[in-house]
């Protein structure tokens, strides 16, 4: 197998909105390499890149995967991706180690709903992009309608390389203003008839040479000056300013291409070639602590990790970009994440599900290896005694919650595992175990984003489990003081069971003065694990209750804050002063007191105002500007507090706080509403008391529960 150093590798991701074709451009673009003899379709189920079987029986990409091409002396890693904001850590992962990306539009439906949404990304890692108007064969196919709106939503600097002759079923000839001469596919596609521009368009196609000139010269100075010099710039000159502004994410350049009936993809290969970045001329990678990594051959050895895969009878396949130096077999790396030395037993360049064993892979090329012992996505491995960690992926946070349960008896540990590797595996999601909920928590992105991982437990580890919704966290507390004496008394035969404690409970709040009247003996301040404060005050005087039942009294009032007495929540903020009691010389132990103290909190909680507090969570709303009005009436339905509304390009950005109780079905609502063109970061922010009726519902039916137990 032939070797590519540095400068013959690129790495291109391929981004769009589902249906846009970028498997079966991916397909056309192996056919036209030679790697494959014949095209597969999504259709017949059998493209390199869609092999896994839940895709198979969806038709539809789910995940990122690897496939790499030889195109006219150079390597191309090419990283298909899925179209749905739902499998954005894919997304994501397969950008950041990726030099330039290929965003398909379809001719036939412009800027879509995820269009958006993934242009954002690639903004955030300001990553060389491409344009590829596909489907032009489509009946409706619209170029330029398809292209002003590309330069509605991406700016000014998307700019015509080339455009069809003839859209529509009849499509077959493309225009390059770039070479200035006609492209024309036989039926079948594949190489093209290369013709003079006929004058029925050298008008047009002069003029968007000319614009692409202006573009090229007005992003670059050295070139400005020559186009002021000569009035024109050359191919060469033109694709050099191109490479140059690509780098920098200013020129975003408009390509023609019908990838079912395979025209335009070679021409968009060439391209990639010739003028496209490789690794080790993009931007530095930057280390965490600030330092710089440069992408050379003859540097220090260091990959990272971007994607994990566990696969039945293979285990952990580990997909890497080699940002310095070489890695071959027989290399022993440090995990600069875990401490753990990695030997590398195998190498492999990828072709979709097929893996091909190779020596070694260079700076800037992208592969995998199998069975690290302690590496995971994210992390990154390098030569012992070197320090030495990449500035890691940041994955949006989940918008969704669901509780998971399995529906068999025994197979909680099962499911404990296969929730484990499916973290390992896609790390947008979450999973918590809630000792509090007493739920297991899955957190991610969305329906169709549980519906994958519920298709994995049920078909790759074999789990029967269903979806429930997920319990609130909610906290309790009181809004004013209560006091009483509550005496535990029980005769039994033998030693009884006598404790009596006189005891006072007040809110607690940051700043409160220490209580008058009482001669304080004692005083623990506790800072809860949920969260706010407990403070007990022994005042007891006069050796009413001996000091050592204080331990107990405490452990009785904490028992009850831990399982609150209005809906079994936590209980905060409390300030507690046990002031007088009694005890028996014989009967008195510490289970009484105990007792005593959880029932004297009990009682006084009840009459001290309860008051149900819920979470809030700070929500980010990202949505297109003509949205706006409708996400603000829908988010305040949702009883959640407008805090501020900008803008950021076509993009109005809403922040807001909202109840976690609102959560998963405003989600659903913002996905109806805007058909998936917005989304939303969370955080939580604080807690707020539950409006008088809702805190009456959720009492009275926790209150049932307890009566059914």
């Amino acid at each position: 197998m032939a070797n590519f150093d540095i400068k013959h590798i690129k790495n291109v991701v391929l981004v769009g909105h589902t249906g846009s074709g970028k498997t079966t451009l991916t397909e056309s673009m192996l056919f036209e390499a030679g790697l494959i003899n014949r095209r597969g379709t999504i259709l017949d189920k059998n493209t390199v890149a869609d092999y896994t079987d839940i895709e198979h029986q969806k038709g539809k990409t789910f995940f990122s995967k690897l496939v790499n091409t030889k195109w006219e002396g150079y390597k191309i890693n090419l990283l298909d991706t899925p179209g749905y904001d739902d499998f954005v850590g894919e997304i994501v992962g397969a950008m950041r180690v990726a030099d330039c990306g290929l965003m398909l539009l379809n001719a036939a439906m412009g800027v879509e709903v995820g269009t958006d949404i993934i242009w954002s990304y690639t903004d955030d890692f300001k990553l060389p992009m491409l344009l590829a108007v596909n489907h032009l064969d489509n009946e409706k196919a619209d170029f330029d309608k398809t292209v002003n709106e590309a330069k509605s939503h991406f700016g000014n600097n998307v700019v015509i390389v080339q455009y069809p002759v003839n859209q529509g079923g009849q499509f077959d000839t493309i225009i390059d203003v770039l070479n200035m001469i006609m492209c024309k596919y036989p039926k079948e596609g594949g190489t093209p008839q290369l013709l003079p521009i006929p004058d029925s368009e050298k008008e047009k196609a002069n003029r968007l040479h000319q614009e692409l000139i202006e573009t090229i010269a007005g992003n670059d100075e050295t070139l400005m000056e020559r186009y002021f010099e000569k009035g024109e710039l050359n191919e060469d000159e033109m694709k050099l300013g191109l490479h140059h502004s690509l780098i920098k994410h200013e020129i975003f350049p408009v390509f023609c291409v019908s990838a079912k009936n395979n025209m335009g993809c070679g021409r968009i290969m060439s391209f990639i070639d010739n003028v496209c970045p490789s690794a080790y001329e993009m931007p530095k990678q930057k280390t965490i602590d600030g330092n710089e990594i440069e992408c050379s051959e003859n540097g220090s050895t260091a990959i990272f990790i971007y994607k994990t895969l566990s696969e039945p009878h293979i285990g952990d396949l580990s997909f890497f970009k080699v940002l310095s130096g070489k890695i071959k077999i027989g290399d022993e790396l440090t995990n600069e994440n875990t401490g753990q030395i990695e030997r590398i037993n195998q190498l492999y360049e990828v072709e979709g599900s097929k893996r091909t064993p190779v020596n070694e892979l260079v700076a800037g090329d992208i592969g995998a290896t199998l069975k690290l012992k302690d590496t995971h996505t994210n992390n990154t491995l390098h030569e012992k005694g070197k320090h030495i960690e990449i500035v890691p992926i940041k994955f949006p946070s989940p918008s969704l919650t669901i509780a998971v349960e399995g529906t068999k008896k025994g197979e909680e540990e099962k499911l404990s595992v296969a929730l484990h590797q499916l973290v390992e595996e896609d790390p947008t999601i979450r999973v918590e175990v809630s000792p509090e909920l007493k739920q297991t928590l899955i957190h991610c992105h969305g329906e169709l984003h549980l519906a994958v991982i519920k298709w994995k437990l049920e078909n790759a580890y074999k789990l029967s489990v269903e979806y429930k919704s997920p319990k609130i966290a909610y906290r309790e507390t009181i809004r004013k003081s209560a006091d009483t004496i509550y005496r535990h008394k029980k005769q039994s035969g033998g030693n009884g069971q006598f404790a009596e404690v006189s005891m006072k409970i007040e809110p607690w709040y940051d700043g409160i003065e220490e209580p008058n009247g009482y001669n304080i003996r004692g005083k623990e301040e506790h800072d809860l694990p949920w969260g706010g404060k407990l403070l007990y005050y022994n005042c007891v005087v006069g050796g009413a209750i001996d000091a050592r039942f204080h331990p107990s009294i405490m452990k009785g009032i904490m028992e009850k804050m831990y399982e609150g007495p209005l809906t079994g929540s936590y209980v905060r903020d409390i300030r507690v002063i046990v002031y007088d009691g009694k005890m028996h010389t014989v009967d008195s132990n510490d289970l009484s007191f105990k007792i005593a103290g959880m029932m004297a909190f009990k009682e006084n909680f009840h009459n001290a105002d309860p008051q149900l507090l819920e979470p809030f969570s700070n929500i980010k709303i990202h949505a297109p500007e003509d949205l706006t009005g409708t996400i603000m009436g829908s988010i305040q339905s949702h009883r959640a507090v407008v805090e501020g509304l900008n803008s950021e390009g076509q993009f109005s950005i809403i922040n807001a706080h909202i109840p976690n109780a609102e959560i998963n079905q405003f989600s659903a609502d913002l996905r109806t509403l805007t058909q998936g063109r917005a989304r939303f970061e969370l955080k939580f922010s604080h807690y707020e008391p539950v409006p008088f009726d809702m805190q009456k519902t959720l009492v009275s039916m926790f209150k049932n529960q307890e009566e059914l137990v």
